[in-house]
């Protein structure tokens, strides 16, 4: 196959073009940070759209989506009977433990760490580790509960199974499932993976492909493992893989509560989800014929997963119909104008308070801060940009910004990881910067990064009447990176 992707009118598949409209308007009421997202029904795109910067052919980072990938190249050894879901994962690594390793450990199961009941409390590696293989089988804290009893998310269990699809093919888990099926439903050639600190790809969180790459992959498991007449995994993996394999009941939302099947989300109303971090989706509804794929960052935001599953259901999912729906030409052609004008959402807020004439250009000394803050400078130009100039151990650091709009730019620092954890980049990540006044005192600096990591930070300035003083305060939301930006300062005007 070419591509394994159709497309169709939304009408063809039971669905109003309006409904489409009415989603994309919902997230971007609630200023959501979306990237893109995708629908589809009976196997045929309907709806596709791309919040700029973002477009089809972005590889996008899928954080913990890429476990399911690994979950498939686990499935396709078992369906070639070299390995079984009841091995040990131990006596697939001797190097590992032939000086012996906890009892628990040495009873866990290819299929504990698949359903993500293993005997580890949590993760077993830490971002300063440099071999996250020995970690798993010889962990900082000792396991506390035989492997099969309790779901605890395991990132590291995810890991060390694909350094064993990566021992046992001599192929990273994902090339080896391009050359078994994503090659051929037309899966980008260029989708790559983040290395772990000793060069094994990092299945746990680091796959790196497009938003219709995703929708291919997932298109496996929603036609329980066939496509095109072609089986690429078992039925019987396929329907383990999205079974309810373990409770999770603790906490119960739109996506968690509802049971976890081999790195499979069971989710409500009888889907199961790919799930990554930041809000990287791909629901799939059987019962429906329907599946979604979408890409974001919503890192820190509470009701993120919620949210998209709520507006997902109230504007497109309950209100499809299994005939066709008349063909509304007006409709699709607004529909179409609205995802071809997309861009990612701005912070609500100003471009401009009578303060910034007081602030404009002055330099602030700060007080003793966890950020190595020593002191900054706002500047505004006459064309609705401006930029954050602060002052650092680090050196001197410059952030672009436009007001009310988004700067396309690169952040302020070279030591963040590249394509290998813990070993620096060595050049600056790509991110959109924007300012707005929350208030007339409170200037807001958002961040988004957007390279091979995502993450976010806010840096939030509130002055006094005069602009004479001012409070600090920065947030963060990112995977081991952005750590010195977190804290509080006060300072004043410099004499």
């Amino acid at each position: 196959m070419a591509d394994v992707l159709e497309f169709c009118r939304p009408e063809e598949v039971g669905v109003k073009p309006e409904w489409v409209g009415e989603y994309v308007g919902e997230m971007n009421r609630r200023r959501k940070m979306c990237h893109s997202f995708l629908m589809m029904r009976h196997g045929k795109v309907f709806a596709e759209g791309y919040w700029k910067p973002f477009d089809e052919n972005w590889l996008h980072r899928m954080y913990s989506v890429s476990k399911t990938f690994v979950s498939a190249a686990v499935g396709m050894l078992v369906d070639e009977g070299k390995i079984s879901l009841k091995d040990k994962i131990a006596d697939h690594f001797p190097d590992q433990t032939g000086d012996g390793i906890h009892p628990l450990i040495a009873e866990m199961t290819v299929e504990d760490m698949l359903k993500m009941s293993t005997c580890h409390k949590y993760s077993t590696y830490t971002a300063q580790d440099m071999d996250w293989v020995h970690t798993f089988f010889h962990p900082h804290h000792e396991p506390d509960h035989p492997a099969g009893t309790e779901f605890r998310y395991d990132t590291s269990a995810t890991y060390t199974l694909d350094v064993l699809v990566e021992r046992m093919t001599g192929k990273t888990f994902l090339e080896y499932l391009k050359d078994k099926a994503l090659r051929e439903l037309g899966f980008s050639e260029n989708a790559w993976c983040v290395e772990a600190p000793e060069g094994y790809a990092w299945g746990g969180s680091g796959v790196e492909c497009t938003t219709r790459d995703l929708a291919r992959f997932a298109l496996i498991f929603a036609n329980g493992g066939e496509i095109g007449g072609k089986r690429y995994l078992s039925e019987d993996y396929v329907r383990a893989a999205t079974a309810h394999q373990i409770d999770n009941g603790k906490i119960i939302n739109a996506m968690e509560g509802y049971g976890y099947g081999y790195q499979i989300w069971n989710t409500w109303k009888n889907s199961f989800s790919f799930c990554g971090m930041g809000g990287q989706l791909a629901v799939c509804i059987p019962e429906k014929d329907f599946l979604f794929v979408c890409t974001s960052d919503m890192q820190g935001d509470a009701d993120g997963y919620a949210m998209i599953y709520n507006v997902l259901w109230e504007t497109v999912v309950d209100r499809m119909t299994d005939e066709p729906q008349p063909e509304d030409n007006a409709a699709l052609a607004e529909m179409n104008e609205l995802l071809a004008s997309l861009e990612v959402n701005v912070p609500a807020g100003d471009a401009d308070s009578p303060m910034a004439e007081k602030i404009g250009g002055v330099t602030y000394e700060l007080a003793e801060n966890r950020m190595g803050i020593d002191s900054f400078e706002i500047n505004f130009d006459n064309n609705g940009g401006g930029a954050l100039v602060y002052h650092t151990g680090r050196g001197d650091k410059v952030l672009p910004f436009r007001l009310a709009a988004y700067e396309d730019t690169t952040f302020p620092e070279t030591h963040y990881s590249g394509r290998r954890i813990n070993q620096p980049k060595g050049e600056e990540y790509r991110c959109l910067n924007a300012a707005v006044w929350t208030a007339p005192d409170k200037l807001l600096v958002r961040t988004y990064v957007i390279d091979d990591y995502f993450g976010n930070m806010a840096a939030e300035f509130t002055f006094d009447e005069n602009g004479e003083r001012v409070h600090l305060s920065v947030t963060k939301t990112a995977e081991w990176f952005l750590d010195e930006y977190a804290g509080q300062a006060d300072g004043k005007r410099k004499a």
